[in-house]
C-alpha cells in the first residue's frame, strides 16, 4: 500500500501519511443476471445443496480468467451436478467477482445447466476492510469457505460508490439492516436476489 492508500474497517482505521480518518461503519450487497429471474437458475436454497469451498488465492476467474486473490471486492462459486462439462475439472466454478459470477452463471443456464448451489460472499459475516486508494474505494475480498452465504439469503447492494475486482459491485450482506446502513454511507441501490436481471449485470459491467 502506498502512502495515498488508507484502510477503513469495522475494528478502527489505519491511515497512511499521518492522515487522520473519522471510522465509518461498512456493509453489503450482491447482483445478477438474466431477464428471468434469478431463482431457478441460481441453484435450489435446501439442505442438500454441497457446502462452500475455500477459494485458492492463485485460482483464475472462470469467467474472465483475472487471479482472484489479486483483486479486492466480493467473491463467488457455483456448484453443479456435472462440473466437468461446466468448468472442464471436479470443483466448483469460481470467480473473482459477483458480476462474473451472474454472467457465467446465466450463460451455462442458458447453455443446460443449472448450478446445484450459487454463493458469494456476505459481509455479514466477515470482517472486512474498505480502502481508498487513487481516489477509488474498494471493498477487501475473502476467500475462506465460511465467509460465503447463498445468494437467496442476501441482500444486495448494487453499484455503490464501492467498488471491487471488475469496477462496479453487488455487494452482499445477509443482515438486510446492515446493507441498508451501508447503502445509506456508500450510496447504490437495495436488490434481493430474485429482482436482479441480465441488464443489470451487464449495466454494470459496461
Amino acid at each position: 500500500m502506498d502512502e495515498q492508500t488508507h484502510t477503513e474497517s469495522r475494528g478502527g482505521i489505519v491511515a497512511g501519511a499521518g492522515e487522520t480518518l473519522t471510522r465509518r461503519t461498512v456493509l453489503v450487497g450482491a447482483a445478477g443476471v438474466g431477464v428471468a429471474a434469478l431463482a431457478g437458475c441460481l441453484g435450489e436454497d435446501d439442505e442438500d445443496a454441497p457446502d462452500p469451498i475455500t477459494i485458492d488465492a492463485d485460482q483464475a476467474c472462470d469467467q474472465c480468467t483475472m487471479q482472484i486473490g489479486q483483486h479486492p471486492g466480493p467473491v463467488g462459486q457455483t456448484h453443479y451436478d456435472d462440473p466437468d462439462d461446466v468448468v472442464g475439472e471436479d470443483r466448483p466454478a469460481q470467480f473473482c467477482s459477483s458480476t462474473c459470477t451472474y454472467s457465467h452463471t446465466f450463460e451455462q443456464e442458458n447453455a443446460g445447466h443449472d448450478p446445484t448451489a450459487t454463493y458469494l460472499t456476505d459481509y455479514s459475516i466477515v470482517d472486512y476492510d474498505i480502502e481508498l486508494d487513487d481516489d477509488i474505494e474498494e471493498i477487501s475480498s475473502h476467500l475462506e469457505a465460511d465467509a460465503f452465504a447463498g445468494v437467496e439469503g442476501l441482500t444486495l447492494v448494487v453499484d455503490s460508490d464501492v467498488q471491487g475486482a471488475m469496477g462496479p459491485s453487488m455487494i452482499g450482506f445477509g443482515d438486510a439492516d446492515e446493507a441498508e446502513e451501508f447503502q445509506t454511507e456508500y450510496g447504490g441501490d437495495l436488490y434481493e436476489h430474485e429482482d436482479v436481471t441480465s441488464e443489470l449485470v451487464m449495466s454494470l459491467m459496461g
